[in-house]
């Protein structure tokens, strides 16, 4: 595998053309998030979007947290209990505290992460955070275009599909409309994984008719979101184990994230998204 070359865009007039295509008069995926998490690089109109999800499930960003804390520990496990080396986080948003590569590489110091997302602001803030840090990149490129991602010079030169990877879809697969056909671009992801690597995999969740005042505070989300964001699907249970594929899941399954493999002593109470935000890790034999 060869050195971390610069991304193609990397460098001073890189940076300056990621932030020249920073659109601040529509709403962000990644900056509505950041919102929910309690950070500063969004804008108002990223600012009324949540503020609208906000009036629909009021622990939105309970949720929010869920998903990175939840990602946090599917790290922790895969770096300490599987020795995964190699992690390639597609739609990983803007960086914030307890980022894949740290908890990585608290772990096993030897870890390669690859960050990809569109959103140039995330390009921007990225590549400024791991400046210094030859073993983890940003990579702006789309979740719908499978095989840029995994032609990408920079992605290559960190990530060995010759070995185990571990592969995070967190929050990014409910961003995919039907007619994306999601479920393609998922298997296509899947097949590039050699044996012994790990999908980890978190999506929003329609509990449907066995939960009626979820599924209608789900349906409630989903209208909000595809008419500010353009985007956003609430899945049934057997929609979302479809992106696994054949790959079993490891213990405890598919569940709501805060019940996959807490940490210790972790106290959760169930509120409005408890059940509509669900998780799990399938490993490929």
């Amino acid at each position: 595998m060869a050195d971390n070359d610069q991304h193609a865009g990397d460098g001073p007039a890189g940076h300056d053309r990621a932030a020249a295509r920073i659109d601040t008069s529509k709403p962000s995926v990644s900056r509505v998030y950041d919102v929910m998490l309690g950070g500063k690089d969004n804008y108002a109109v990223d600012r009324h979007v949540a503020e609208a999800a906000l009036r629909i499930a009021p622990d939105a960003p309970a949720a929010a947290k869920s998903n990175r804390a939840f990602l946090q520990r599917v790290v922790r496990h895969l770096a300490a209990e599987a020795g995964i080396r190699q992690f390639l986080d597609i739609g990983s948003g803007l960086p914030t505290q307890g980022n894949v590569h740290e908890v990585a590489q608290q772990v096993a110091p030897e870890s390669r992460v690859v960050y990809v997302d569109n959103d140039p602001i995330v390009l921007v803030h990225g590549r400024a955070l791991l400046a210094r840090n030859g073993s983890t990149t940003v990579v702006e490129a789309d979740i719908r275009d499978p095989e840029a991602i995994l032609a990408d010079p920079a992605v290559t030169a960190l990530i060995d599909f010759g070995q185990p990877v571990a592969l995070l879809l967190l929050g990014i697969l409910h961003h995919l409309n039907d007619q994306e056909k999601p479920e393609d671009i998922a298997a296509r992801l899947r097949a590039a994984l050699p044996s012994g690597s790990y999908l980890a995999l978190s999506h929003f969740h329609n509990p449907g008719p066995a939960m009626p005042e979820v599924s209608a505070q789900a349906d409630s989300a989903e209208k909000l979101f595809n008419e500010h964001l353009g985007t956003g699907r609430w899945r049934t249970r057997d929609e979302i184990m479809t992106f696994f594929g054949d790959l079993p899941l490891i213990e405890p399954g598919l569940v709501p994230l805060p019940e996959w493999r807490p940490n210790p002593g972790e106290v959760f109470e169930p509120g409005i998204t408890y059940h509509t935000f669900v998780g799990g890790v399938a490993r490929k034999p």
